[in-house]
This record gives C-alpha cells, structure tokens and sequence, in this order.
C-alpha cells in the first residue's frame, strides 16, 4: 500500500510501450461507490457526468438553473447534493448543489473528479484524465467601494481561510506564496498559531477571460470558514479582532485588492488546479459591508447571472 495525495492505493505495475507504470487502485472505503453504480454522497452516475459544470449553494437554485434547458436526461437529489444533467443551446451541461462551505467542495470536486477519472467498474485510474469545466454561481459580501449590491464578480484570485488545500500534497505548487505572505503580514497574523493558515490560488485564466468578458469585476474573494465571526459579523459573541475587516480592505498586493467574501471559492479553484480541472467562482453582491447594506431580494436578479454563465461556459 502506498499513500498518494490523499488516497490510499494499492499500487499494480503494469508495462506501457516498455515502460513500467504504476496503476492505482481504489479500495471501497476509500472511493465508495453504491450499490446503483452511483458515487456515494451526490447519486451520480458516471454516464451522467457532463464535461461543463455549473455548481451552486442552494439546492432549490439547482431547478432555476435546469429551467433554461432544452432538454433534461438526469435529475437525482440526495441530502443537500441536487444534480440535473441536460443541453443548453446544444451544450450538455450538469448542475450540482454544494450546500455551504469548503468542506462541502471537498466531496462535491473528488466525487465529480472520481466520475471523471476512475473506472467505477475496476477501481482504477484512467489511463487519460478527462478535464471538466466548472463555474460556481453564488452570492457574497462586497468589501470595497466598487462592489456595490448587484455586483458581478468573477474570481481571478481565492484566498482561503478555510483551510481545505492545505490537506492535500502539491498545495505549495499550485498557490501564490509570495502573497500568501504578505498577507499574514497585513492581517498580523504570523506566529500566531490561533490564526488560520491562507492560501492563495488563481482561477484558471483562459476561463475567468470567457466568463467574466467586459461586464464581471475580476476580484479576490475570500472564502471563510463560516458566515459570522469568520467575515467580521459580531452577534452576542464578540470577535477575536474586531478590525480583522479593516485590515482585509487595506490589503494590496502588486495591484490587487480583497473585493469579496464568500464561502466557497478557494476549495474550488485549489482542488480543481491539483486535479488537473478548469474552474472559477462567479458571484452576485448582496451585501456591501464598506456601506453597511443588504438585498434579500436579490432571487430574481441572480437569475441574470444564471443566463451569462450559461451562455459563456
């Protein structure tokens, strides 16, 4: 047995053009595979896999998203995980449900991965990866001035507070140290071991290029660890820094500003970059937390960036 990234393999050799390679496989605790044929917690059959993806948050957006198919083939609903396959303007297309947060990103991007690169029926990697497109659409917290409510933002940069990336091998190789840095720095975080430890990490550029077009802000978005304390939000229970949102404003790194808060960002785009996938977070305002305003209203208008993603994926 072999630890690789973090999966536990059985390593076979195997012999290629008289070269050895080593082929891996997949133990059922490790990639649990139900009875149907589907992966464990989303339902999802491989069949049903399209190579364009769109997640959301919100179960109930999924069928937002689904009403502008021409056709659907697939809709399969398990906990918070609701995924329709179907063809937009000739496009195939899966939408999938991720509830909040990274850890959710965590099961969605290697269940999606596993449909994509393992053999379900012999436990084994594919000898070709197959490399899927995917775009979250969400909702976030505007922090400048410039991200007004009813924003578009597409994430050129996540920085995650999460923690998620830093679990898995290569995670150095694929984020932007330099400004992982200097962001510690900013916030005064740096040996502090009650701080969590951000990475930083690009969305892929040819595809922020395509979906955010003329009309997105190209931001940084934080993806926190929770939706109060972690983004500055004090109820009853009072913050471990209470300019921890100041500090994050300020913060300017060779031309870049923080623009937004969300929750899910940074696992997307590091786990996609390590699996060898393309991917990036698009998000509406809902909430300046420079001018202190909200919009709960903001259903209908999300739909707007529903249609861009659908025709620029």
């Amino acid at each position: 047995y072999a630890i690789v990234g973090s999966v536990r393999c059985v390593s076979e050799t195997v012999n290629k053009g008289g070269k050895n390679m080593e082929k891996k496989y997949f133990a059922e605790s490790e990639l649990i595979i139900n009875s149907d044929g589907s992966v464990f917690h989303l339902h999802v059959k491989p069949e049903h896999l399209a190579d364009k993806i769109i997640l959301v948050g919100d179960p109930g957006r999924v069928a937002l998203v689904a009403s502008h198919f021409q056709t659907v083939e697939c809709d399969v609903e398990s906990r918070e995980f609701h995924t329709i396959t179907g063809t937009y303007n000739g496009k195939r297309i899966m939408v999938t449900s991720t509830g909040i947060g990274c850890d959710n990103i965590d099961i969605v991007m290697n269940e999606i991965d596993a449909l994509a690169n393992i053999d379900f029926n012999t436990r084994e990697e594919k000898d070709k990866i197959r490399q899927l497109e995917i775009v979250r659409i969400g909702t976030c917290g505007g922090l400048q001035p410039y991200t007004p409510v009813g924003t578009f933002i597409c994430s050129e940069k996540s920085v995650g507070f999460d923690g998620l990336l830093n679990f898995y091998a290569g995670r150095n190789a694929v984020c932007d140290l330099a400004m992982e840095r200097a962001l510690l720095n900013h916030l005064g975080w740096t040996g502090n071991m009650c701080a969590p430890a951000p990475y930083v990490i690009d969305a892929d550029s040819e595809l922020v290029e395509r979906i955010a077009g003329k009309d997105m802000v190209r931001g940084v978005t934080i993806a926190c660890g929770g939706f109060f304390g972690p983004q500055g939000r004090q109820l009853r229970v009072p913050l471990a820094d209470p300019k921890q949102n100041e500090k994050i404003e300020s913060f300017e790194y060779n031309g870049y500003r923080i623009t937004n808060f969300e929750m899910e960002s940074s696992a997307l785009a590091g786990l996609a970059r390590l699996m060898g996938h393309k991917a990036t977070t698009c998000c509406m305002v809902i909430a300046n937390r420079v001018a202190k305003e909200a919009n709960t209203g903001y259903k209908n208008k999300i739909d707007d960036l529903i249609k861009v993603v659908l025709e620029r994926i």
